[in-house]
C-alpha cells in the first residue's frame, strides 16, 4: 500500500439501517477536512434483509453472504458519487459495514460487509473490519468514534460533550486535561423509528413532530428505565441485540394503555433522559453538548435533551464545530482508514474495556 496520498473516503451504515453515508477526507498536513458528501439509500428489499438479519432464521448464512454483495453494491455506488470531487488519488476507502449482531460480551460483533468485493468493484484499496481487533483484545468494539471525536472537536482547557444519535445513541466526553471517555447510552432513534413505523407507515418521526404531539407518560417512562443495562457501569456497548420491537412490547404489557403518540413522546424521554443521566455521571459542568448523527434533525428531541440536562448546558448540533452532523461517523471511519495506513492505533481502552491500544481494520488491496 502506498502512502503518499491524504485521501480517504469512509463509509457508514448505522443502526437505523436507512443507508450509507460517505465522505471524501483530506488529511494533508494533520488536519481533518471533508470535501465531498454523498448519502446511498438502502432500497426497501435490502433494508427488510438487513433488520431480518438480526435474528436467526432459515438460510441465515446464505442470505448474510446474499446480502452482504448487495449492501457492497450500494458502497460501490456511494464511492462513484464521491470520487469525481478527489483532486488526486484516493488512498484507501474504509468500509465500516452493517451490524447484525453485537454480543463482545460473547466475544464477537458481526458486520456485514464484502470487502474484497468492493476492492475488486472500486480498484482502491479497501480497510475494513474496524471492531473486531478491539473485541479480540477483551474490548467492547464500540464505540470507536470517541477517539476520532477528540481529534476533531477536543479542545484543551474546555470540557466538550459530544452525542452521536443514530439507532443508538453513545456519549464521548472529551475532558479539559485530555482525557476522553465515553460509552452507548443505550436507545437512540431505534425504538421511535420501529414504533412510528408500526403506526404510520414512516421510517422516521420528522422533526420529532409525533412525539411532540403526545404526552410522555411518567409510568411508562419509569418502566422503560428499569432496564438493567442503563445501570451497568462502562465500559459497555449495546445495539439492537436488546432494544429491539419484542423488548419494547413486553414493557409496554406492564404499564398503562397509553394511546400512540404518547408512547413515542414517552419513546422520545427515554432517549434523552438516558443521554442525560450518562453525561451527568461523566461530567459535573461541560461548555456544550453537541449532538451528531440522525437524532441532530430532531429538533423536538433536542428539547428534551436541553430540559433532560435542567437547562444548564447548552445543546448544538456538530455544525457549531464545522462538520455537519450527517458527516461525522463517515468522516470517522476515513480517520480510521488513515489511521490504519499509518500503523497508528484507533481505540481507546478506556471507552472500550480493551487490554490496550490497538490497529484496527484489515486490508483488502486493489
Amino acid at each position: 500500500m502506498s502512502t503518499n496520498s491524504t485521501l480517504y473516503i469512509g463509509m457508514m451504515s448505522g443502526t437505523s439501517m436507512d443507508g450509507v453515508d460517505g465522505v471524501l477526507a483530506d488529511f494533508a498536513g494533520g488536519a481533518i477536512r471533508t470535501l465531498q458528501a454523498a448519502f446511498v439509500p438502502f432500497p426497501a428489499a435490502l433494508r427488510a434483509e438487513l433488520m431480518a438479519l438480526q435474528s436467526s432464521g432459515d438460510n441465515e448464512i446464505a442470505r448474510e453472504a446474499l446480502a452482504a454483495a448487495h449492501l457492497t453494491g450500494c458502497y460501490a455506488e456511494c464511492v462513484a458519487a464521491l470520487l469525481p470531487a478527489a483532486p488526486g488519488p484516493v488512498q484507501a476507502l474504509a468500509a465500516h459495514g452493517q451490524t447484525i449482531r453485537h454480543r463482545p460480551e460473547l466475544g464477537y460483533t458481526r458486520q456485514l460487509n464484502h470487502p474484497a468485493l468492493l476492492a475488486e468493484l472500486t480498484g482502491i484499496d479497501v480497510i475494513a473490519d474496524f471492531r473486531a481487533r478491539d473485541v479480540a483484545a477483551g474490548g467492547q468494539g464500540a464505540p470507536l468514534v470517541p477517539a476520532f471525536h477528540q481529534a476533531c472537536f477536543g479542545l484543551a482547557g474546555q470540557t466538550r460533550v459530544v452525542v452521536n444519535i443514530g439507532g443508538i445513541a453513545n456519549i464521548s466526553v472529551l475532558h479539559a486535561d485530555g482525557r476522553v471517555s465515553g460509552f452507548d447510552t443505550g436507545p437512540g432513534n431505534v425504538l421511535m423509528d420501529h414504533w412510528i413505523g408500526l403506526h404510520q407507515g414512516k421510517a422516521y418521526d420528522t422533526d420529532g413532530a409525533w412525539a411532540a404531539s403526545g404526552r410522555s407518560d411518567p409510568a411508562l417512562l419509569g418502566i422503560l428505565l428499569d432496564e438493567p443495562y442503563f445501570r451497568l457501569a462502562a465500559p459497555k456497548s449495546t445495539g439492537r441485540d436488546l432494544f429491539h420491537a419484542d423488548w419494547l412490547a413486553q414493557r409496554l404489557a406492564q404499564g398503562p394503555a397509553l394511546p400512540a403518540q404518547d408512547v413515542q413522546a414517552t419513546l422520545a424521554a427515554l432517549t434523552a433522559v438516558t443521554i442525560a443521566r450518562a453525561i451527568d455521571h461523566e461530567v459535573r459542568e461541560a461548555e456544550a453538548v453537541y449532538v451528531c448523527g440522525g437524532g441532530a434533525y430532531n429538533g423536538s428531541l433536542l428539547r428534551e435533551l436541553a430540559q433532560a440536562l435542567g437547562g444548564k448546558t447548552r445543546v448544538e448540533t456538530s455544525d457549531a464545530l464545522g462538520v455537519a452532523p450527517n458527516h461525522v461517523e463517515a468522516l470517522a471511519f476515513a480517520w480510521l482508514g488513515y489511521r490504519f495506513t499509518r500503523r497508528e492505533t484507533g481505540n481507546l481502552p478506556l471507552v472500550t474495556g480493551a487490554k490496550g491500544p490497538r490497529i484496527l481494520g484489515a486490508l483488502y488491496p486493489a
